[in-house]
């Protein structure tokens, strides 16, 4: 995984795992459907050769949280884009709120 800095670590996910069942605890989310999230996101990973921008798997773990429980988005979302002032926070409710749901055809499935 290439880190915003330049940075590189091998992907973790069982760290990806983590965070988002954190993201998802007290809601109504199935440990299923966030594991199958993941191994989307890991099959990609996979797919782009053992590597990809952390950004674009934060990205892709939003969509899939966002297609699960959207208060576990906004969670996750908090930590992952750190949001300095509500106004940010604002601002990824309408943005949440303006997207269309994931297809199923735009992640691979694992």
């Amino acid at each position: 995984m290439r880190k915003r800095d330049g940075s590189r670590d091998p992907f973790d996910r069982e760290k990806l795992l983590g965070g988002l069942l954190r993201a998802a605890h007290k809601r109504p989310v199935e440990p299923a459907g966030v594991e199958a999230v993941v191994d989307r996101i890991a099959s990609e990973v996979e797919a782009a050769g053992g590597e990809l921008e952390a950004a674009r798997i934060g990205e892709l773990a939003l969509r899939g949280l966002r297609d699960l429980d959207r208060v576990a988005y906004v969670r996750f979302a908090s930590v992952y884009r750190d949001f300095g002032d509500v106004e940010e926070f604002e601002r990824e409710l309408a943005r949440l709120e303006s997207e269309p749901p994931l297809s199923p055809a735009a992640v691979p499935s694992g």
